[in-house]
């Protein structure tokens, strides 16, 4: 703002833009409207439950339990430690991520495919070596599929717990086939579309799981050393506490977590007044 004028936004309005500012980088508001407001068809049209999910503000919380729980996969962690930059740029890789599950979810049939086509081009050229010498290569279809279903499982658990509308039996089977979609075109390796099913994949996927150092690094960072104002350091304290307590016990231990605790009585009332806010400060747009 140009020095001498007064800023005449409320403070929902100021706690908002910064939010969304974050999340959504300094073009966000533009890249919202372009995707809202394209004309043509889309993979997912209005009454889909993956627009109910992915629109509603618990996505913070489900967001930071997907990130800790995909870290788990020691594989597909070496490719994020080696490659995505989270901690030199974490800020722009959360704006990139969540650009691709708005234009994916919400824009256009022709915008979502040039989404993932830029992701799979990016994927084929991503290859390297785990320190414990696996080769990997991120297109590979079974490590997005691991992908896939960790991201699904908690942003569905995030909404079914802080979501303003819980989905019924029927509605979570049809989230998770929606889901599917993208992950198909992605390339991974046959996404569930139930809601049994995603959790008998969780499980299959178990015995790949590991304590590596990188899962517990990461989860430091995601947890401890947050790239966030000191001013916020509380907000983001409730919303993280809120995040753990969303995972399975054999998973906190295996980021070096409490398997059970305190932060499970005291995650669900702060992590609902935090997303209370967020949903307070950042309204949804007419769609």
């Amino acid at each position: 703002m140009p020095a001498g004028r007064q800023d005449r936004r409320s403070p929902r309005e100021r706690i908002g833009d910064e939010l969304f500012a974050r999340i959504a980088g300094p073009r966000g508001r533009a890249v919202r409207e372009r995707i809202h407001s394209t004309p043509g068809p889309r993979w997912f049209g209005p009454g889909c439950e993956i627009r109910t999910v992915h629109g509603d503000a618990a996505m913070f919380v489900g967001g930071l339990a997907a990130l800790l729980l995909q870290s788990l996969h020691p594989v597909a962690m070496a490719a994020v430690a080696d490659h995505s930059g989270f901690r030199g740029d974490p800020w722009g890789r959360l704006q990139r991520t969540s650009t691709f599950l708005a234009v994916t979810t919400f824009g256009t049939a022709a915008d979502a495919q040039a989404a993932v086509d830029r992701v799979r081009a990016v994927h084929a050229r991503i290859r390297g070596t785990t320190p414990q010498g696996q080769p990997y290569r991120a297109d590979d279809p079974h490590l997005l599929g691991w992908v896939h279903a960790a991201q699904t499982h908690c942003f569905l658990r995030a909404h079914q717990t802080y979501g303003r509308a819980p989905l019924d039996p029927a509605g979570r089977d049809r989230y998770v086939a929606e889901a599917a979609r993208v992950a198909i075109a992605l390339g991974a390796e046959d996404p569930p579309r139930s809601e049994a099913a995603l959790d008998a994949r969780l499980t299959a996927y178990l015995p790949e799981l590991a304590q590596s150092v990188q899962a517990r690094s990461a989860a430091r960072f995601l947890l401890l050393r947050p790239p966030v104002p000191v001013a916020v350091l509380p907000a983001y304290a409730a919303l993280a506490a809120a995040a753990v307590a969303l995972l399975e016990p054999q998973h906190r231990r295996l980021l070096g977590l409490p398997a059970t605790g305190l932060i499970d009585v005291v995650a669900r009332p702060f992590g609902c007044a935090m997303v209370r806010t967020v949903r307070w400060a950042m309204p949804p747009p007419r769609i």
